[in-house]
C-alpha cells in the first residue's frame, strides 16, 4: 500500500503507518484491521469500476492502449531497479483484481482515449480516479482529437491556460455551434463556418469573391469570437463593424440552430453616417464604387441588399447545414460551389446527388429566388450530345435538342397522371422515383430519349472514370450572355436540366428547361434557354471541419427544411 500511495502522489497512507507501527511492536490487532480495511477497498473500488466501464468500454480502451506520456506526477514508473533486476516493490500486483490495482500511467493511458464527455463521471468513482483526470497529458489529447487543435497545447499550460480548462470551459460547452450554419437574413441568406482557430472558436461569413471572377478564392469576414485570454472563464465577442472586438452573446436554444447578439452596436456605426457605411460596404461586397455600376436594375439591386441586411447588423440566427454525402455512383464530388447570377451578382449553391437527379440548392439568394430554392434539376438518366461546333453556335439548334427532352419529359409526367387517375389513387409511387426507375428501364433496353438523346451515356457513373480523352469541344451559342467570357472550352458530359427562375419577391416561380454542362471535377456550368443566359459554377475549396451529415436521412431532412427557412 506504501508503493500504491507513492504512486498516486499522496504519501503514505494511515494504513501504511499502522503496517510500520505493527512491525515495530509486534501488535496483531492492527494487522487484522489493516487486512480488513484493505479488503473493503478493494470491493467497493471494483463495484464502481464495473459502474463506469458499463459495457466494456473501458475494457477496450485497456487493450487499445499503447506506450504511456503521462506527464512527471504520473509517469511511467520503473519495474527494474539499479541493478538491473525486476523490482518486485514497483512493478504492481501480478493479478489485478481491479481497475485500483492497476499503475496509474496506464490508467492514464486508458482515460485519455475516452470521449471528453464520460470523464466526469470518471472522476465521481475514487480520490484515486480523480487526482488521475488532474493530468494535462488526458486533456491534451482530448483537445487535438476531437476538435483537432494542431497548436503546441504544452506552451498554452505553460501561459497559465491548462488543456483542462481549455477544454471543460470553452471547446465542450461551444461543440455545438461548430461546422457551417446558414443566416436568417430573408431571401439573401449566407454560409458561417464556426472552426476551433488557436485558442479561439471563430465564426467566419464566407462570402463569394467580386462579380464576375468565379474561379477566385472565397473571401472571409469575422462576426464573433470565443475565447478564454483575460479571464478564466469564456468571453464572447462581436467582431462586426470597424472599431474593433466589443461584448457579445450567444444563445442556444432549438436543437441545430443558436443566436448572436451584440451589446455594443454602436461600434458598427461609422462617423461619416449612412453613406460612408455604404460606400465601405458597397467595396466590401462588390469590390466597386456605385459609380463604376452603370447599370440602373443593379443599382437598384444593390441599394435593396444593403439596406436589408443592415437590419441585422446586430441580432442574427443561425441555422445548421450539411455538406452532402459522397457516393461511389455520383457524376463528380458533391459539395459548395459559386456561380454566377446575372445582375445579382456571384451566389453559393450546394450540389447533391440523388439517383439520377443532380441538384443545385442555393444557400445565397437574391429577391428573385431566395435562398434554400432549388436552383438546378438535372436529370443524369437524360444526356444529351452535344452536334459539332459549327452547329453549337446556333441557339436554335441547342433550343431544338433540349426541347425535344423537355416535351418527352412532359409526355410522360400526363402520361403517368393518367394511370394513377385509373388505377383511383392506388399508385403512391413519387414522380421523382417513377421518372428515375423510367429512365433506368430505357437505359437497359439502350431506347433513345428525346432528340439528340444516344443511349451510350445514359449511366452516370463514378467521377474517376472519365479520362480526359472524353473532353469534347463546346461553345456557347450566339446570343447567349455570360458574366464571365472565360469559360472552359471543351466539356465532359451534358444533361437536361430545369432551372428555377421568379419574379422579384418569389413571384410566379416556374421550371424552365435548359442544359447542364460538367466541364472537369471542380466545374460545370448551365444554360437557360429562356432567358438567353450562362452561369459558371466554380467549386468552394476550402476545409469545411464539422460540416459532415452524420447519415444520409438527416442530409435529406435539412434540404426539405430549407425551403422552409427561406420561404
Amino acid at each position: 500500500m506504501a508503493v500504491c500511495a507513492r504512486l498516486c502522489g499522496v504519501g503514505q497512507s494511515r494504513r501504511c503507518r499502522r503496517r510500520q507501527r505493527h512491525n515495530q511492536d509486534n501488535q496483531g490487532s492492527d494487522s487484522d484491521m489493516d487486512m480488513d480495511e484493505e479488503e473493503e477497498e478493494r470491493i467497493v473500488g471494483q463495484k464502481k469500476a464495473d459502474v463506469v466501464v458499463g459495457g466494456g468500454g473501458l475494457e477496450t480502451a485497456v487493450a487499445a492502449a499503447g506506450p504511456s506520456d503521462a506527464s512527471p506526477e504520473y509517469g511511467s514508473s520503473s519495474a527494474v531497479n539499479r541493478l538491473g533486476c525486476p523490482d518486485r516493490a514497483n512493478a504492481g500486483p501480478p493479478n489485478p483484481q481491479s481497475l485500483l490495482d492497476l499503475p496509474p500511467e496506464l490508467l492514464v493511458e486508458m482515460f485519455s482515449l475516452l470521449p471528453g464527455t464520460t470523464l466526469p463521471n470518471v472522476a465521481l468513482v475514487c480520490k484515486k480516479f480523480r487526482q488521475i483526470l488532474n493530468t494535462e497529458t488526458i486533456w491534451r489529447r482530448r483537445c487535438t482529437e476531437e476538435f483537432g487543435m494542431r497548436e503546441d497545447l504544452r506552451k498554452m499550460e505553460a501561459g497559465g491556460v491548462s488543456s483542462r480548462d481549455l477544454y471543460v470551459k470553452l471547446l465542450h460547452p461551444y461543440r455545438h455551434i461548430l461546422g457551417l450554419w446558414q443566416p436568417d437574413i430573408g431571401p439573401y441568406g449566407g454560409l458561417l463556418n464556426v472552426v476551433v482557430d488557436g485558442l479561439f472558436i471563430i465564426g467566419w461569413m464566407y462570402l463569394p469573391p467580386h462579380d464576375p471572377r468565379v474561379e477566385d478564392p472565397m473571401r472571409r469576414r469575422p462576426l464573433f469570437r470565443i475565447h478564454m485570454w483575460e479571464s478564466k472563464k469564456a468571453t464572447v465577442e462581436c467582431m462586426y463593424g470597424h472599431k474593433g472586438p466589443h461584448k457579445g452573446d450567444i444563445q442556444t436554444g432549438k436543437k441545430d440552430e443558436f443566436s448572436t447578439k451584440c451589446n455594443q452596436t454602436d461600434h458598427h456605426r461609422m462617423p461619416g453616417g449612412r453613406q460612408e457605411e455604404f460606400r465601405t460596404w458597397l467595396e466590401e461586397e462588390w469590390g466597386r464604387t456605385l459609380e463604376d455600376i452603370f447599370h440602373e436594375h443593379m443599382q437598384e439591386l444593390i441599394l435593396m441588399k444593403f439596406i436589408y441586411t443592415s437590419q441585422y447588423d446586430n441580432c442574427l440566427t443561425y441555422r445548421r447545414i450539411y455538406l452532402p454525402p459522397q457516393l461511389p455512383s455520383d457524376l463528380l464530388q458533391p459539395g459548395l460551389f459559386k456561380g454566377t447570377y446575372g445582375s445579382h451578382g456571384l451566389e453559393i449553391v450546394m450540389l447533391s446527388f440523388h439517383g439520377t437527379a443532380a441538384r443545385a440548392t442555393k444557400l445565397t439568394g437574391d429577391p428573385n429566388v431566395p435562398a434554400g430554392q432549388l436552383t438546378l434539376d438535372v436529370d443524369l438518366s437524360r444526356p444529351v450530345v452535344l452536334p459539332d461546333l459549327e452547329r453549337q453556335r446556333s441557339i436554335e439548334e441547342l433550343s431544338r435538342l433540349v426541347l425535344g427532352v423537355h416535351e418527352e419529359v412532359q409526355r410522360e409526367a400526363q402520361q403517368q397522371q393518367q394511370q394513377q387517375q385509373q388505377s383511383n389513387g392506388i399508385s403512391t409511387t413519387p414522380q421523382g422515383v417513377a421518372e428515375g426507375a423510367r429512365g433506368a428501364a430505357d437505359e437497359e433496353n439502350g431506347m433513345e430519349v428525346g432528340s439528340g438523346v444516344g443511349p451510350e451515356s445514359c449511366q452516370p457513373g463514378p467521377s474517376n472514370s472519365t479520362t480526359p480523352t472524353d473532353a469534347l469541344p463546346f461553345v456557347l451559342p450566339m446570343g447567349v450572355m455570360a458574366r464571365n467570357e472565360v469559360y472552359p472550352r471543351t466539356c465532359k458530359k451534358c444533361f437536361y436540366g430545369t432551372g428555377l427562375i421568379a419574379g422579384h419577391g418569389f413571384t410566379s416561380p416556374e421550371r424552365t428547361p435548359g442544359l447542364f454542362v460538367l466541364f472537369d471535377e471542380d466545374r460545370f456550368g448551365f444554360i437557360w434557354l429562356e432567358l438567353k443566359s450562362f452561369s459558371l459554377y466554380s467549386r468552394l475549396t476550402d476545409h469545411l471541419a464539422h460540416a459532415h451529415a452524420p447519415n444520409l436521412e438527416r442530409f435529406e431532412a435539412m434540404l426539405r427544411n430549407m425551403q422552409s427557412w427561406t420561404s
